[in-house]
């Protein structure tokens, strides 16, 4: 798990180079036919809606790549709460770089906060319940780390950043194992000491897991009722309790009911997969 922290410089320049190479940002045509090379602008980003600021290091880190003494001056944090006219950043530096930069500052800027917004959300619905929000793998390619950099300023947190990270052996791996212990014995011979998660689709099948003492349990897809029980049923399994986390359509409307249930994490696809881009600004300023 990872909590709130940083993004790597290099990651984070690597990234913002190929978004910057992808829109041709050093041959934009009309900016460079309207301007010169020492013009110089002023402008600023403005949110249009409600919600939670994140991605501003980024959007920091397209101009610095056009221009390394690009004045960004941010009037917000990533994590501040957005509401229409809100000020996020102040901009100044040569309209080349600035008119060029601004479709990818913005296009970062906008998805990264409409991740967080959204699971800013859903940590609001478990509130108090001690449940945490999970995001998955369900990224953009390429884009993960920034993705899951904005899930934890929502509030969230990361689950396996890559599938080095720790054991999870999902539907797939069982069948092709021919069993639950099968395909734990195996990853325990060729992967020991790690932490070893097991989805499970049914109640017979979560019988089989807690037998094998591992470390967490994945109810994918159980109705209410049958999570009930299955919690209930971990917590009189011998030795150690396997943490639990419950993944499959937990929209927002239903996360506060599946927290109550008593379940350490919610792994929601939607955080990453599914948010809707926040509308975010930026203005020129005479």
């Amino acid at each position: 798990m990872t909590t709130h922290a940083g993004l790597d410089p290099a990651a984070l320049r690597a990234v913002v180079e190929r978004a910057l190479e992808e829109d041709c940002a050093g041959a934009d045509v009309t900016t460079h036919s309207i301007f010169g090379p020492d013009d110089r602008l002023s402008g600023r980003i403005v949110s249009r809606a409600s919600g939670v600021l994140a991605g501003l290091p980024v959007a920091r880190a397209v101009f610095l790549c056009l221009e390394p003494d690009f004045r960004l001056q941010g009037a917000l944090e990533d994590g501040d709460r957005l509401s229409p006219g809100s000020v996020i950043a102040r901009l100044g530096g040569r309209a080349r770089a600035l008119l060029a930069g601004e479709r990818v500052a913005l296009n970062f800027l906008q998805r990264l906060s409409g991740i967080a917004t959204l699971t800013s959300r859903y940590v609001e619905q478990v509130s108090g319940t001690g449940t945490r929000i999970l995001d998955t793998r369900k990224t953009t390619p390429g884009l993960r780390a920034l993705e899951k950099y904005a899930v934890r300023v929502g509030g969230g947190f990361n689950h396996r950043f890559s599938l080095e990270d720790m054991v999870l052996i999902k539907d797939n791996h069982i069948e092709a194992a021919g069993s639950i212990r099968r395909a734990v014995q195996e990853v325990r011979r060729g992967a020991p000491g790690r932490v070893v998660e097991v989805e499970v689709q049914d109640l017979d099948q979560l019988e089989e897991v807690l037998d094998l003492k591992v470390d967490r349990v994945m109810l994918d897809n159980f109705d209410l009722d049958a999570m009930r029980r299955a919690v209930e049923r971990i917590g009189q399994a011998a030795g150690r309790r396997p943490e639990v986390e419950v993944s499959g359509g937990v929209g927002l409307e239903r996360a506060a009911e599946v927290a109550r249930v008593g379940v350490d994490y919610i792994s929601v696809g939607a955080l990453t997969h599914s948010a809707a881009s926040l509308d975010i600004n930026m203005e020129i300023e005479s």
